[in-house]
């Protein structure tokens, strides 16, 4: 049953060696100076794309930050990037939701099989804490990025249950919606698009998706490393939009508000809206404020429990989706949008 609580507002755990996988990605990169900026010792990175590694290298040129060369996929090179961490913030995946429909099994082997070899190495390093990154799109999922998603939390849950609490390594999940801004998105899609002078192409106007900055997602990350419980998966609350009501905010915001929109219909294995918590996790979870704490069902393979004693709490709950959590307006989009940093370099303005 949810439980209203007050939200914790824990000291910060002190951390002096922390991996990052997929550190060279948009959470990866912010994530990264977030670090630096608080003081971390060292912070290593984990990545296959040598090139972004360098650039990285060289824009930041701090001796804090020790790069890996190397893929989840391959548990040897995992377990040389963690010798000595005290923390985990797994990011490492394939994200973009085509790419995995037309190579599902790709998913597999980094979204599923990737994040094992990340868990369990992490457990053989007696790292404190993990937490694995996620997304909406595990929830009741249609797409095989989503459903890799979904066996990826599965899978930190079951290491998680198996140390069970008091062991040397937590394990968490966080779950969040679209990161404004981040690589691939509709954002910076949408921008390019008016600076080049073609129209913005969109699925479905009516279509409405979760919108938080980087920052929000850094900020989860954290909150959940500080208060995580074994098996604890995080949900930060978010507002949402529809598709519609974000173009009007970017065109408002780029002074181009008759800039041509063309509506190319849906891509494979999208959502009208998207869930960040089912009504069966939010039977079993805790309401902190600005975050859902969704509670790890610690049941064995008592069968008992799974078929002779249904569980009734469901009902009196709603799925927590796009369409029925707070909507923003379009001033409101476009606020939100233009205290983003990268929108204010497309702006040209000094953020």
């Amino acid at each position: 049953m949810t439980n209203n609580v007050e939200p914790q507002h824990s000291s910060p755990k002190r951390v002096d060696r922390v991996l990052i996988t997929g550190g060279t990605g948009s959470f990866g990169k912010t994530m990264l100076r977030d670090l630096l900026d608080k003081g971390v010792e060292q912070i290593c990175i984990l990545s296959r794309d040598e090139e972004k590694q360098d650039a990285l290298r060289a824009d930041l040129r701090d001796d804090r930050v020790k790069y890996y060369i190397g893929d989840v996929r391959d548990r040897d090179s995992v377990d040389r990037a963690m010798k000595g961490v005290d923390c985990v913030f797994h990011a490492a995946a394939l994200k973009q939701v085509p790419s995995c429909e037309f190579f599902p099994h790709e998913a597999v082997r980094t979204n599923i099989i990737g994040s094992e070899n990340v868990i369990r190495s992490s457990i053989a390093a007696g790292v404190r804490s993990v937490v694995c990154l996620s997304t909406d799109k595990a929830v009741f999922p249609v797409n095989a990025m989503g459903m890799s998603k979904a066996m990826m939390e599965k899978t930190a849950q079951a290491a998680a249950r198996e140390l069970g609490p008091g062991a040397d390594t937590t394990i968490s999940c966080v779950r969040y919606g679209n990161v404004m801004y981040s690589r691939g998105s509709a954002i910076p899609l949408f921008v390019r698009q008016i600076k080049s002078g073609k129209p913005i192409t969109i699925t479905e106007p009516t279509m409405t998706r979760f919108l938080m900055p980087l920052r929000d997602s850094v900020a989860l990350v954290h909150y959940a490393f500080d208060n995580a419980r074994q098996g604890d998966l995080f949900i930060k609350k978010a507002p949402a939009a529809t598709i519609e009501n974000l173009v009007a905010a970017i065109k408002q915001l780029f002074g181009v508000p008759d800039h041509p929109v063309e509506v190319i219909g849906w891509r494979h294995a999208e959502k009208l809206y998207e869930t960040l918590a089912s009504a069966q996790d939010l039977a079993n979870s805790e309401d902190m404020g600005a975050y859902y704490r969704i509670i790890l069902d610690q049941r064995d393979l008592n069968y008992g429990a799974y078929f002779s004693e249904g569980d009734t709490d469901t009902r009196s709950y709603n799925d927590y989706h796009s369409h029925n959590c707070e909507q923003l307006s379009v001033q409101q989009i476009e606020e939100l949008l233009a205290s983003l940093p990268e929108i204010a370099l497309d702006l040209g303005r000094t953020h």
